[in-house]
């Protein structure tokens, strides 16, 4: 998850513009990739990445395109991006049941909503969460949406030469 100094992980109207992206990052977002089992998305994440990575030719669109792909939608649609499944029904039971077969890790990238509904269901084990050096003033937190209080603790964490903390946090139920 990236997000700005100020704690939200988009701007106004969806906007990730301001996303601090350079070589260090890109190299950082394979090498995590290469840790992952399967992407889970929300539906409008799956949307905005659908969109991109079946047509870009970079080395991190072919692990994207490759890797199995989970969306949780309100309403069952018929995905066209290869290696896609679609969940809609009891989507806290088939996270869990695909949460409990060996592999990798799965990993959710953006889709807070869905982020803040397994967290709260016990579904998260960990956060990455990287700290972007820009203030936004409004947007979309990243709990948006949370109605318990949860509590983190700091694993690790990696500083970039551009600025971008990334700090990982492990969940710790209360």
């Amino acid at each position: 998850m990236l997000v700005s100094v100020d704690g939200y992980f988009e701007g106004p109207d969806h906007d990730i513009s301001w996303h601090n992206v350079d070589a260090e990052f890109n190299d950082f977002a394979n090498n995590q990739l290469g840790e992952i089992g399967t992407l889970l998305f929300g539906r409008r994440t799956y949307d905005l990445m659908a969109s991109f990575w079946p047509t870009s030719k970079s080395a991190t669109a072919q692990f994207m395109n490759a890797l199995p792909k989970v969306v949780v939608s309100h309403s069952a649609f018929q995905p066209e991006w290869e290696n896609t499944t679609v969940i809609s029904a009891d989507v806290i039971e088939d996270v869990r049941k695909l949460k409990a077969q060996a592999g990798k890790d799965i990993a959710i990238f953006g889709s807070n909503t869905l982020c803040v509904s397994l967290m709260e269901a016990g579904l998260v084990d960990e956060f990455r969460i990287m700290t972007c050096p820009v203030a936004l003033g409004k947007g979309t937190s990243l709990f948006a949406g949370l109605s318990k209080r949860m509590k983190f603790h700091l694993t690790k964490q990696r500083e970039f030469n551009s600025g971008n903390l990334l700090r990982y946090y492990a969940i710790i139920n209360i």
